[in-house]
């Protein structure tokens, strides 16, 4: 089985932006590119210097009430998720928050024939498996493509979010916790299904991310035994 990874890339500048898309892509099978890491004016021209390169490319315009960078009007941040779903990205990805009060976003996003990736985030803790699944239950209403991430405080809450993956049709599903504790669950959930897993070029820009570099070092079908064997 080959495990895929995809290059967190969050600049400043269009250009920047750019030239490491171009660097992530050499190595790495997709990119995430964190367009809330630019003032929003730069984002068109951003959208046309890395048209090319969409078809690979997760895109997140994550406001600062989800842990991201975007400062302007909830009104601006879905027009300019409008525009960069008709650019086409092979996903876009946008906060079940935001799709729950914003139904004609989804219905939009649809007529441009780019898939959703729907994401849900709780920075401080993992939910109990009764509300992790809910929410699962909920995120799916939209798209068959879903990301749920934590935070975990203990390796039990790894487990936990893990355990998503024994639940039917989650195939598509991108499931993990952040910090030290969570660290491992970045792999695991590869061996488990996830399509890909987040890593960075060099310093995390997420707790506990991996870098490119470290993935592709590990022997990934031994830490999979490895756990079985714990098991």
């Amino acid at each position: 089985m080959m495990y895929k990874t995809c290059v967190t890339v969050a600049e400043n500048t269009p250009t920047k932006l750019k030239q490491t898309v171009i660097k992530a892509l050499k190595k790495s099978d997709l990119v995430e590119i964190r367009f809330d890491f630019l003032d929003a004016q730069q984002i068109p021209d951003a959208l046309q210097m890395v048209m090319r390169y969409l078809k690979k490319s997760v895109c997140t315009l994550r406001p600062k009430s989800e842990g991201g960078r975007f400062t302007g009007s909830q009104k601006e941040r879905i027009a300019i998720l409008k525009l960069i779903a008709e650019y086409g990205p092979f996903l876009l990805d946008v906060e079940f928050n935001t799709l729950k009060k914003n139904p004609s976003l989804a219905n939009y996003i649809k007529t441009t024939n780019t898939e959703i990736l729907v994401s849900w985030h709780d920075f401080k803790k993992t939910p109990a498996k009764e509300i992790l699944r809910r929410q699962f239950a909920g995120m799916a209403k939209f798209s068959k493509n879903i990301k749920i991430v934590t935070a975990a405080r203990s390796t039990e809450d790894s487990e936990r979010i893990l355990e998503l993956y024994s639940k039917k049709g989650t195939n598509n599903l991108i499931a993990f916790s952040m910090g030290d504790k969570g660290r491992m669950s970045r792999i695991l959930c590869l061996h488990l299904g996830s399509p890909y897993t987040y890593v960075s070029l060099g310093k995390p820009v997420a707790p506990g991310q991996f870098s490119l570099d470290e993935v592709k070092k590990l022997n990934l079908n031994h830490v999979k035994y490895s756990i079985k064997e714990a098991k």
